[in-house]
């Protein structure tokens, strides 16, 4: 399978993901067999710890899927250890400026542009079996570096962001748009906001992604011009399919 960044830099590409919220093979089992071409193991709001990350990682790739992982914060110490796990991309969250962006980029690069250790033995250098060329240029040119602009202040500053060194993916999030901009995540302020985000990555040739409700809201992201989506989540479509499983006996 082409590497996750490839495929969403071919022009036209619109990848569907999930977050995994569950500790759960047997369900993310069936998003392989659904279809999803990726999920995103959501360590920022879920009971991940990097233990069950690092098997979600494992098991997602074995079903085909890509598996990016969306760090617990923007200074995470898990960072290095989920990239020599082999995740195939990181989420980085709450990105509001130039400096989050530096910092983000430095741990998630090898030395010497960044703070990355060598981790040869670990998955990601099949332990220790790769070539040490390969583990390094797979690293460097491979894994998706996804900055999370969702504070109105990171959109508003996102040209300057994006001229950070090595940012070679990035993600909206509408719900802390809101949230911060004090208006709905469809506010004509917010979506003009949106727009200017997207022209700003596609200018610049980076693959933008964004997480929605449903499957209308997907196809209209595609329509937008968004390379990546994410379709609610494990947890919340176990959820539903419960409730609308009992709802018509509990009258």
């Amino acid at each position: 399978m082409d590497p996750f960044l490839s495929r969403i830099r071919a022009p036209g590409a619109c990848l569907w993901g999930t977050w995994v919220k569950l500790n759960s093979l047997e369900t993310l089992e069936m998003l392989g067999w659904a279809g999803y071409d990726f999920v995103v193991i959501d360590a920022e709001h879920s009971p991940h710890t990097f233990e069950t990350t690092y098997r979600t990682v494992v098991a997602a790739q074995g079903m085909g899927m890509s598996a990016l992982v969306r760090l617990p914060d923007l200074h995470s110490h898990d960072a290095q250890r989920v990239l020599d796990a082999g995740a195939d991309g990181v989420l980085v969250p709450r990105v509001q400026g130039v400096a989050d962006a530096r910092h983000a980029m430095d741990m998630l690069t090898f030395s010497p542009q960044g703070s990355r250790g060598m981790g040869i033995t670990s998955r990601a250098g099949r332990w220790g079996a790769r070539p040490i060329p390969e583990y390094i240029a797979q690293g460097n040119e491979q894994v998706a570096r996804v900055l999370q602009f969702e504070d109105q202040q990171a959109l508003d500053a996102v040209d300057s962001i994006l001229d950070v060194p090595g940012v070679n993916a990035a993600f909206v999030g509408y719900g802390d748009l809101s949230l911060s901009s004090g208006k709905p995540a469809g506010h004509p302020d917010n979506a003009a906001r949106v727009q200017k985000w997207l022209a700003a990555c596609q200018a610049r040739g980076i693959p933008c992604g964004t997480a929605v409700a449903d499957a209308a809201a997907a196809a209209r992201s595609r329509e937008q011009g968004f390379s990546f989506v994410m379709i609610s989540n494990d947890a919340a479509m176990f959820g539903n399919a419960a409730i609308e499983a009992i709802k018509p006996l509990k009258g």
